[in-house]
């Protein structure tokens, strides 16, 4: 099973986030700050432990909250993705030392 639809039915119940067609692909639309209750189950879990932390946090430690094996630099990459698309759309706000903070 591909992961959108394991995604869509894990997320099954919950407010569903838009979806749209590139190449062909269902993909998922990280929406513009707003409701966190618009964003997809793993983004929503990355959002939340960064607002729990005290400070910036990197990317492996939100890895190994995760559960991700934050040894390997190649399973924090799609991670490392993932917040800085928060960022780009103004739920997180990445510091130029490249950890991330959570926007009031």
């Amino acid at each position: 099973m591909n992961r959108l639809a394991e995604q869509a039915r894990d997320d099954a119940g919950e407010l569903a986030p838009i979806s749209a067609k590139v190449a062909g692909r269902a993909v998922l639309l990280i929406p513009h700050r707003s409701d966190a209750g618009a964003l997809p189950g793993d983004y929503r879990r990355i959002l939340a432990i960064v607002r729990e932390a005290d400070g910036p946090v990197q990317v492996r430690t939100v890895g190994e909250r995760l559960g991700l094996d934050a040894s390997v630099r190649g399973k924090l990459e799609p991670l490392r993705a993932k917040m800085t698309k928060l960022a780009d759309r103004g739920w997180l706000h990445k510091r130029g030392d490249g950890r991330f903070t959570a926007r009031p």
